[in-house]
């Protein structure tokens, strides 16, 4: 909104000024000029090109980013340290985890590799702390590169206040900060269920699941998304009896309905517990940790007693108390509507990250989304998010890597579908690792060749899954891929006998 700013110009400059923009008043010009939150008598210029509100994977990588387009940048993060809930309680601090269970399975069956492994045991406290201790480093390298890229950052509650303007509240105290464009990556936190409130000691989310003192005799997990299977797979294998309770027909509901069952298979082969179509209906602490009351499929109410029960059954964005009420950004059951380059409706507010409506809540997405919208208001071209695009990796054992449409969606789509599919048993390398379970699935339009996903689960399947990306991202047919060299003895050259499955030409099945 304008303002006027009375100044004495030279009458040769008054010309060049646009008519609409001044009038006089007693002898001075008084220029209409739009200014930021000015104060009384004086014109105040927006300190930062951009300021962006939460430090998580979105966030940081965003910053460093603007660092790089030379814009001025500060972050403001509500933790005393950088990386938000993806590094320090979430994907990181998880798959460290999962590798010392994987190393652990490694060590249990080592006689089958040759190595007498006895008085074999689990230092839980050395796993902890090494967790802790990859999580610092971590933080502090993302320090390094803030400081590399010119990229301030701020503690304290940061708020959007209107346009241009972010408040910083720590300690009941109150800071301003005038940025010309604003990124809210405030991120998300674990849902609950109703009438279940978390205690932190017997009721987990995956934050205190992370800091338990002890490996649980017992443990009860509800939901079967990417937390809850993966958090499965490492107490499985430090031997806890895990139960899975999903409310949906299947484990990992997001994925292809053959990956669902393969993982459903060997999950029961490795003795977890699996109740699909299951609606839990009560949880009780009692002397002996928990006990939950679920209706399985058939209708038939159930109790299950464990030591610790995890909630994985998704998570909520965390637009709360941020300011976006004061914008005229368009939220939605509290995630935020975006447009092509992560812009809300309000001009110079954005969203990217878990808040935003309509996009996967990875951190890998979060990312990209930081790196197009810092990218557009440095004026640069930047592309746009595509959906279908955006891969899936799931670290539970046997892991998960899927990217683009799955079978169903591709015919509900109207697509003519032909699928192949390469089992990992007939890839030397994975019989080398010991870890030949598992597929590789391709899904493609059957006249032109084009690939519309593919979907992976076996050794090293969020690893191989860069190929898959790759393909689907430059748009591969099933021809360019089955004639493309893959590298022997490898897990990823099945990617080619799975293209080539496609045209019933692979060739180690």
């Amino acid at each position: 909104m304008g303002r006027r700013l009375f100044v004495r110009l030279a009458p040769r400059l008054i010309g060049l000024i646009p008519s609409n923009l001044f009038e006089r008043d007693c002898g001075e010009v008084a220029l209409n000029l739009p200014v930021l939150a000015p104060a009384e008598g004086r014109i105040r210029v927006a300190k930062y090109d951009v300021a962006i509100i939460g430090s998580g994977p979105g966030g940081y990588v965003a910053a460093i980013r603007a660092g790089e387009l030379g814009l001025k940048t500060v972050v403001v993060e509500k933790d005393p340290f950088l990386g938000g809930t993806c590094l320090h309680v979430g994907c990181i601090p998880t798959k460290v985890l999962l590798h010392h269970a994987e190393v652990y399975d490694q060590f249990k069956n080592g006689a089958e590799l040759g190595f007498e492994v006895s008085g074999l045991k689990i230092n839980w406290a050395n796993v902890l702390a090494r967790k802790d201790k990859i999580v610092k480093k971590h933080s502090k390298g993302i320090e390094f590169l803030f400081k590399k890229n010119k990229v301030e950052w701020v503690q304290g509650w940061g708020k959007y206040e209107g346009p241009g303007r972010v408040s910083v509240e720590k300690d009941g105290k109150k800071t301003a900060i005038e940025a010309s464009n604003i990124l809210v990556v405030s991120g998300s936190e674990a849902k609950s269920l109703p009438g279940i409130e978390p205690d932190h000691k017997t009721i987990l989310t995956n934050r205190s699941i992370l800091e338990l003192p002890e490996i649980p005799k017992t443990l009860i997990i509800v939901g079967a998304g990417a937390v809850g299977v993966e958090f499965a797979s490492i107490y499985n294998s430090f031997g806890t009896q895990v139960t899975i309770l999903e409310m949906l027909p299947r484990v990992v509901p997001v994925e292809d309905e053959e990956v669902s069952a393969e993982l459903d298979k060997t999950f029961r082969k490795k003795n977890i517990q699996i109740y699909t179509s299951s609606a839990v209906e009560s949880v009780r602490k009692d002397a002996k940790g928990v006990a939950v009351s679920f209706k399985d499929k058939d209708g038939k109410t159930q109790t299950l007693q464990a030591e610790k029960l995890l909630l994985a059954v998704g998570r909520k964005p965390m637009t709360e108390n941020c300011g976006l009420e004061k914008s005229k950004a368009r939220l939605e059951r509290g995630f935020v509507h975006a447009g092509d380059y992560m812009e809300t409706a309000e001009k110079g507010l954005y969203a990217i990250g878990d808040i935003v409506a309509g996009l996967p809540q990875l951190a890998h997405a979060a990312m990209m989304e930081g790196i197009v919208a810092v990218t557009h208001i440095a004026g640069k071209p930047a592309h746009q998010i595509v959906k279908t695009r955006i891969p899936n990796a799931t670290y539970c054992e046997p892991q998960i890597g899927s990217i683009g449409l799955t079978e169903k969606q591709a015919r509900d789509a109207g697509y003519s579908v032909k699928t192949g599919k390469f089992p990992f048993v007939g890839n030397s390398k994975a019989t080398i690792l010991g870890n030949h379970g598992g597929f590789i699935k391709v899904v493609s339009e059957e006249m032109y060749g084009e690939v519309l996903g593919i979907h992976i689960i076996g050794p090293l399947a969020t690893e191989i899954l860069a190929e898959a990306a790759a393909v689907l991202n430059l748009e591969g047919t099933i021809d360019d891929m089955m004639n493309m060299i893959h590298a022997h003895p490898t897990v990823w050259e099945g990617m080619g006998d799975a293209f080539a499955s496609v045209r019933g030409l692979q060739i180690n099945v």
